[in-house]
């Protein structure tokens, strides 16, 4: 284990900010995955056994988010209490918990920092594991109905991976994070199968699905509901249908969110929740929103913020882009960070895109502008600058009311153009 490092905590009662800031300061590395260090912390504040709440853990490369807010709709319309931990947020820390579709307090925050702190003793922590441990403290004191977590990275060694799921659910399946998951979508698979649990339904929404994932779930004794084997969907041109073992849905609203994490959201509730009723479920699946995806901030012009990061999220980007852009101008302002799979990302969506503006982002992780634009090609129309706000200055310059502009790239890039925007009076 690590020791920590020799920092003082902040006082009783501080600030969430001094907290945030020495949080990131104690632990030597970003990311350490391992579960050794934070169960035993876990262990310590009495947070492994959360029964009677029932646990949903959501891990996949893509949808983790859109499916968590799709299913925390539906329970709690269907009247169900339910706390949503997910990562990273976009303009505030306290989005990272949801207690029955409100943001835990800053003081939530800090009585629960206070706790960890007191029981971890010399064991070192990371960012991401207090983020965890504080949310399940949160949720244990509320007494919920359902608790749904969001894998942060991979799954097998999550810190999320603490508890055991009463059902765990994988999105998607496909390249990312390659240094800690490794560089075929067979090793992503084997860690995201991971969370799965002996007797306990795994739900996969994955079509092309690895057979490592097939060999985790045998391995563990889990029980496989696999999209377009134990259940399937179909979309028509205004509603979608939904096939199940227990169940078929016919006519349902489409959704604004991905309809594949929404198929699998039904596939979740027929495994945990078979009696809701489906006035419930179509209502629920289809008014559920989520802040940076397909996020329109402007209608003229339209302006949509999206943070997608990778090529499976740029695909479906680029899906979802060509009904609202048809003949129109389309603008791209991106930024991205050097350890992502920048020349996949703006492969799939150069063709669609008449003008780049490129953006540096900050630190350690942040790609150039120079080094986004080396991915695109020669002839593409596209400008550098030295962060979102000159990009942003010089962008606005030019579009027209009938104009579409993507902002995307990263959570980073959704969060400062986002934050930027809403300051912006000189747009009208």
């Amino acid at each position: 284990m690590y020791s920590a490092q020799k920092l003082t905590a902040p006082q009783e009662h501080a600030a969430l900010d001094e907290w945030l800031t020495y949080l990131l300061s104690i632990h030597p590395t970003e990311i350490d995955m391992g579960l050794t260090r934070v169960a035993t912390v876990a262990q310590r504040l009495a947070l492994l056994q959360l029964a009677p709440s029932k646990v949903v853990t959501v891990g996949g490369t893509n949808g983790k988010g859109t499916t968590c807010a799709m299913l925390e709709n539906v329970l709690r319309l269907a009247g169900f209490t339910v706390g949503v931990y997910s990562s990273p947020h976009l303009i505030n820390y306290n989005e990272r918990v949801r207690i029955n579709g409100k943001d835990a307090s800053d003081e939530a925050f800090v009585e629960a920092f206070e706790c960890i702190e007191a029981a971890r003793g010399d064991i070192s922590l990371t960012f991401f594991e207090y983020a965890t441990l504080a949310a399940l403290i949160l949720f244990k004191a509320a007494k919920l109905d359902v608790i749904i977590l969001e894998v942060g990275l991979g799954g097998r060694l999550d810190a999320t991976n603490i508890i055991d799921a009463d059902l765990s659910v994988i999105t998607a399946v496909d390249l990312d994070h390659q240094s800690y998951l490794g560089n075929t979508r067979e090793s992503v698979g084997r860690e995201k199968a991971g969370i799965f649990r002996r007797a306990r339904p795994a739900i996969v929404g994955e079509p092309n699905l690895p057979v490592t994932v097939n060999d985790v779930a045998k391995d563990l004794g889990a029980h496989l509901y696999r999209v377009g084997q134990e259940f399937s969907y179909h979309e028509r041109p205004d509603s979608w249908d939904y096939q199940g073992q227990i169940r078929t849905l016919s006519g349902l609203p489409l959704p604004t969110l991905p309809l594949p994490n929404a198929a699998t959201v039904l596939a979740i509730i027929e495994q945990g929740w078979p009696t809701l009723s489906a006035e419930v479920i179509a209502q629920g699946i289809s008014t559920a929103r989520l802040t940076g995806r397909l996020e329109q901030v402007s209608a003229t012009p339209l302006i949509l913020l999206d943070v997608a990061h990778n090529p499976h999220a740029a695909r479906f980007l680029a899906q979802q882009l060509q009904p609202r852009v048809g003949t129109k101008r389309l603008f791209a302002l991106c930024g991205m960070l050097k350890d992502k799979d920048i020349a996949g990302v703006l492969a799939v969506l150069e063709p669609k895109v008449d003008a780049w503006y490129l953006c540096s982002l900050q630190g350690e992780r942040g790609a150039s502008a120079s080094h986004l634009r080396q991915s695109l090609s020669p002839e593409a129309n596209a400008f550098e600058f030295e962060d979102i706000a000159a990009a942003w200055t010089a962008l606005k310059a030019l579009i027209r009311p009938d104009d579409v502009v993507i902002v995307f790239g990263s959570f980073y890039t959704v969060a400062g153009f986002k934050s930027l925007f809403m300051q912006d009076v000189s747009f009208v």
